[in-house]
């Protein structure tokens, strides 16, 4: 099989980068595939693509551009030249640009694979019904947001001419089959990037590190983060350094400059920027406890399932999408009240001054993450092409394996 899978891949700043870099490396050890195509978008920078793991043959179309007009045009072409037997696309609504016309035209792109008569899955990470358009820095304008929520709809009937629409959370099957009376929704969790050997749990010498890790400046602010670990620095002899660890969202640039300016006289604050995915495991292991200082969530968390691959303890907000992963998957935290400094600062605190927690917590999330290997993700798609191959070789209703969980009209 010939499988094109379409997503931002690293060094690239666009989002899902990182998640398609490790759907790329599994996929490409599925002994089903014998090439793998890679539509992505256009970086300066040759893309991070160096896997120890032998795999089947890859080639590299860097044919698209966030926010560019003609992006499903020369996706297109890609498509039409390379011949793919399928498409998997890794998709959520902003993925293709911060500009409207550009982000819709990319969600158009189910209908132009189902044109060419090439199957495809569309991953979809996040649903515009569960999206909070103020928070995610869309629009704060109430018209506006009916008006974008009436375009999210009709987008999200594009997205439906898929032959399977995969989602992470199980309240999106539900929410896309009662609204849109879908039948072709199947529920494959978020995975975790890696498993690497039960980490040992043990602390580096030197200052506690608190992490924040990811896109930062829309519903994810660090304000609240740096405001309660100065908070429990009043209150104990903690030795505590803050790490913000990432960079912008590409709808708020500039955010992270503007936050060191305003923080400049907070002690031990350390800014990473990007971090390349060789040196992930390093910033994950060095950290005593990763924080999620978000005031909205829009899909399932990739840093959430790399702090448990990594054994680390978390302290999160028990709110919308976030809460019902941690519940379904099996993760564990301290919880705090969103935008609530006293409550962050009390569950930071509670993990930094009980290590036994903290290792209980780590261990917890460890577990939960090896569950749900990116191995076995990636098997799962490939069980889906090979499902839709035999569909639509045969001509008829084809009944899938249970694990697959999806439903496929004749």
């Amino acid at each position: 099989m010939k499988l094109a899978i379409i997503t931002a891949l690293p060094p690239s700043k666009v989002t899902l980068s990182e998640y398609g870099y490790h759907l790329v490396k599994h996929l490409r050890q599925q002994t089903e595939l014998e090439e793998l195509i890679l539509i992505t978008d256009k970086t300066d920078e040759p893309k991070s693509l160096t896997f120890e793991e032998e795999g089947c043959r890859v080639t590299i179309k860097e044919c698209w551009e966030f926010n560019g007009y003609l992006n499903l045009f020369k996706i297109g072409k890609a498509l039409s030249e390379t011949k793919p037997d399928g498409v998997l696309l890794n998709l959520q609504f902003l993925k293709f640009g911060d500009k409207k016309i550009p982000a819709a035209l990319g969600l158009m792109l189910p209908l132009l694979c189902r044109a060419k008569r090439i199957p495809v899955i569309t991953l979809l990470h996040n649903i515009t019904e569960q999206v909070a358009l103020d928070n995610a820095g869309i629009t704060q304008n109430r018209i506006l947001q009916r008006i974008y929520g009436f375009i999210g709809t009709q987008l999200t009937r594009c997205i439906l001419a898929s032959d399977v629409l995969a989602v992470t959370i199980s309240k999106y099957v539900d929410i896309l089959e009662s609204k849109y009376r879908a039948r072709n929704i199947a529920l494959i969790p978020h995975g975790s990037f890696e498993t690497p050997p039960e980490p040992q749990y043990e602390l580096p010498s030197g200052p506690c590190q608190v992490m924040a890790f990811g896109k930062f400046g829309t519903y994810k602010k660090v304000e609240i983060l740096i405001e309660a670990v100065a908070l429990i620095r009043s209150r104990t002899k903690l030795n505590i350094e803050i790490v913000i660890a990432g960079t912008d969202s590409p709808n708020t640039p500039g955010y992270l400059d503007d936050v060191r300016k305003r923080y400049q006289n907070i002690e031990q604050l350390r800014f990473t920027g990007y971090v390349p995915e060789e040196d992930v495991a390093l910033v994950f292991g060095q950290a005593a406890v990763v924080v999620f200082p978000y005031t909205s969530t829009t899909g399932s968390s990739g840093v959430l399932h790399q702090a448990g691959s990594y054994g680390k303890a978390a302290v999160l907000p028990d709110l919308g999408d976030l809460g019902i992963l941690v519940r379904e998957e099996g993760y564990s935290g301290e919880f705090f009240e969103p935008e609530n400094i006293d409550s962050l600062a009390d569950a930071i605190q509670k993990i930094v001054e009980q290590d036994s927690h903290r290792v209980e917590l780590g261990k917890s999330n460890y577990r939960a993450a090896c569950s749900l290997p990116m191995s076995v993700i990636a098997q799962t798609y490939v069980d889906f092409f090979k499902a839709l191959r035999l569909r639509n070789e045969a001509g008829f209703q084809l009944q899938l394996p249970k694990r697959v969980q999806a439903k496929l009209d004749s």
